[in-house]
């Protein structure tokens, strides 16, 4: 049988397909980006043609680019951008309507109606989220309501909701499967995670019927085969889902409780492995589905921070401080310390674990001595910072100290932030050889559900480090250091108050 599996990354603005061996070597390439709309402020959508058009596209193009044909293929792994919406018509997967994306904050009134009912304890309690028109289920309730196309094939008993996965499931099977799995389920506002399903008292809640969810299979294994598409052979499997973020964390190999995962993009992305039990947060963070493999469940609490690399881009494109962004750490080297400055990158609010939406962005122990250097070390020490506050609120929220943090993104190549990650968190950070980390997640998944790997352990096994990074503050250099950042947080969250 072939070994090499194809996944496919479908994210925000672009999609990737990406061939990999069963050594986990990358044999070909493709990416393309497709259309954002935005009919109204605060609304975005994707055309879910766009979206199957560069699958199918940067599927041919990776297979063609490792040499192989279309039926070399073993199997098909998807990730996903995660809480988008999709809907169309049962038995044809042709799209009803367009995508509501996860950024879209068109439902944030219905969102607050729910919260003045006193629904939000319930919501939280039941799906570890927050009730915010970020997630799933208040979008799917708006597009019912208003979209006649959506509403009339519901009436008809022909409409199918879910999930960018979903959704691609259906087109790839050519309309034959209406299925998920619970890390792209459980971000819907509708999946109960600890009864495991969807609820009918949230989807009434919601006003969303519990009967157009699809139905929820474990994260690897059969989703279904392809059928109909072109220049692709039928029978191919779908053999691994696991929406982004999750994916990145099975693609980390972080597989044990207390090891956690940090993706440094535009913002920061942190999950920590809970094991089998999801923990409720005391500090308004997330608790979601991990993933559902070999019939266990592993659960994971979630925080995201708002700016990481978006703050390099500022100093560059807003400010002209630097010319590229791989100038900040030679930069940043340039000075043995930021001599006191601290940034706080709240350039649009603070997120978790502060949530203060009025904070602003702040430079603090400016001197006449402060130089160019000392500001783009503060920089890169300011998102760090902000990590460590979202995975400090993880640790006292599982009651163990983290045993590890891997880290993955554009941001993790730079050195000089990730020595100061592991400096200030207290913790040793291991960057891996592959930084794509959510595509090889996907790959785990699709392998393990046909069979190539029968054991979680043996993604372990074949994870590979690049680098470790390991903690060289003395306890009273990292008490200074975070008290200094405490302080300026203090100080900023007061300026946005004025």
């Amino acid at each position: 049988m072939s070994s090499f599996i194809l996944a496919i990354d479908q994210g925000t603005t672009s999609t990737r397909a990406i061939v990999f061996d069963e050594t986990y070597q990358v044999r070909g390439v493709s990416q393309q980006e497709f259309p954002q709309h935005f009919p109204r402020s605060g609304w975005v959508e994707h055309d879910p043609e766009d979206i199957w058009r560069t699958v199918q596209e940067t599927m041919r193009f990776a297979v063609a680019g490792a040499g192989l044909a279309l039926s070399d293929i073993a199997a098909i792994g998807i990730t996903n951008q995660r809480e988008t919406i999709c809907f169309w018509e049962k038995g044809t997967a042709k799209p009803l309507a367009r995508a509501i994306v996860w950024q879209d904050r068109r439902t944030s009134e219905a969102c607050q109606a729910l919260k003045a009912q006193g629904l939000e304890p319930k919501f939280q309690s039941q799906t570890g989220l927050l009730l915010d028109p970020y997630f799933s289920g208040t979008k799917a309730a708006w597009a019912l309501k208003n979209w006649g196309d959506v509403e009339s094939a519901h009436q008809r008993g022909q409409l199918c909701i879910g999930t960018i996965d979903s959704y691609l499931i259906a087109r790839l099977t050519g309309g034959q499967a209406h299925v998920t799995e619970p890390s792209n389920a459980s971000r819907t506002l509708a999946f109960d995670i600890h009864a495991r399903g969807w609820d009918a008292d949230l989807c009434a809640a919601l006003g969303v019927p519990a009967d157009i969810w699809p139905e929820v299979l474990p994260s690897a294994g059969k989703f279904g085969a392809t059928r109909g598409v072109p220049g692709l052979p039928d029978g191919i499997p779908i053999s691994g889902v696991l929406g982004d973020q999750q994916a990145a964390l099975l693609g980390q190999a972080c597989i044990r409780e207390g090891q956690a995962k940090c993706t440094y993009g535009t913002g920061a992305f942190l999950l920590l492995n809970t094991g089998a039990k999801p923990v409720a947060s005391r500090h308004r963070l997330l608790t979601t589905v991990a993933w559902n493999l070999g019939g266990k469940y592993t659960y994971a609490l979630e925080g995201s921070a708002f700016i990481a690399g978006a703050a390099v881009q500022w100093l560059r494109d807003g400010l002209g401080f630097i010319r590229s962004a791989e100038e900040i750490e030679s930069l940043a080297r340039s000075v043995d310390s930021s001599d006191g400055v601290v940034f706080v990158p709240a350039l649009t609010g603070l997120g978790a674990p502060h949530w203060d939406a009025s904070a602003t962005g702040m430079f603090t122990g400016l001197t006449r001595g402060t130089g160019r250097g000392h500001l783009a070390r503060a920089v890169l020490e300011g998102i760090a910072f902000q990590n460590t506050d979202i995975l400090t609120a993880m640790q006292k929220d599982l009651g163990k100290p983290l045993a590890g943090l891997n880290v993955d993104g554009g941001a993790a190549a730079n050195n000089l932030m990730m020595q100061f990650q592991a400096d200030v968190l207290g913790v040793e950070l291991k960057r891996p050889q592959y930084l794509e980390t959510t595509s090889l997640g996907a790959i785990f998944a699709a392998g393990i559900g046909i069979g190539l790997w029968s054991h979680l352990e043996d993604v372990e096994r074949t994870w590979k480090i690049d680098r470790e990074f390991k903690p060289t503050f003395k306890k009273e250099e990292r008490v200074l250091a975070l008290t200094r950042w405490d302080l300026a947080v203090r100080r900023t969250r007061l300026e946005g108050v004025k």
